[in-house]
C-alpha cells in the first residue's frame, strides 16, 4: 500500500500531510509555496508510493463552494495531468483553519509560534487527512 497525501491548497502556500504506508496515521509533512507545489509533489512521488491525493474542498456554511474553489479547480486539472496514475479525492475543509489554531493553543504553543501561518496550513492538511481517514 502507498501513502495518502492531503493538500490544504492556498493561493500563497499549501499545507501537506501524509499517512504511514498502512494508511492508519495522519501526520503533518510540510508547507510549501504553492508556486512550487507540483515540483515538490513530483519529487515526493519519485521517492514514496502515493495511492491517492486528498485535496481540501472549501465550502461555505450553506454548502456552496467558497470563492477559493476557483483557484483549486485549475490546480486539480493540472494535478490529474501530471499524476494520471494517482486518484484525487476531495474532503470538506470547513473550519480546519480554526481547528488547527485551536490545536496549537491546546498544545501549549507560544503566541509567536501560533502566528506561523505555514504551521497552521500544515496542521489544517493533517485535519483534512484525518477527517478523510475517519470517513473511509
Amino acid at each position: 500500500m502507498g501513502r495518502l497525501l492531503a493538500l490544504d491548497y492556498g493561493k500563497k502556500r499549501t499545507g501537506i500531510a501524509v499517512t504511514d504506508e498502512l494508511q492508519l496515521i495522519a501526520s503533518g509533512l510540510t508547507t510549501v509555496p504553492t508556486a512550487g507545489l507540483v515540483d515538490f509533489l513530483k519529487d515526493y512521488v519519485s521517492k514514496e508510493k502515493v495511492d491517492r491525493f486528498i485535496v481540501g474542498e472549501p465550502r461555505q456554511m450553506n454548502n456552496e463552494p467558497s470563492e477559493s474553489e476557483a483557484l483549486i479547480v485549475p490546480f486539480l486539472n493540472r494535478l490529474a495531468k501530471v499524476f494520471p496514475q494517482i486518484a484525487i479525492e476531495r474532503q470538506d475543509e470547513r473550519f480546519t483553519s480554526k481547528m488547527a489554531f485551536q490545536t496549537m493553543i491546546d498544545s501549549g504553543l507560544k503566541k509567536k509560534k501560533r502566528r506561523d501561518k505555514a504551521l497552521v496550513d500544515e496542521i489544517s492538511a493533517t485535519i483534512i487527512l484525518q477527517a478523510y481517514l475517519n470517513k473511509i
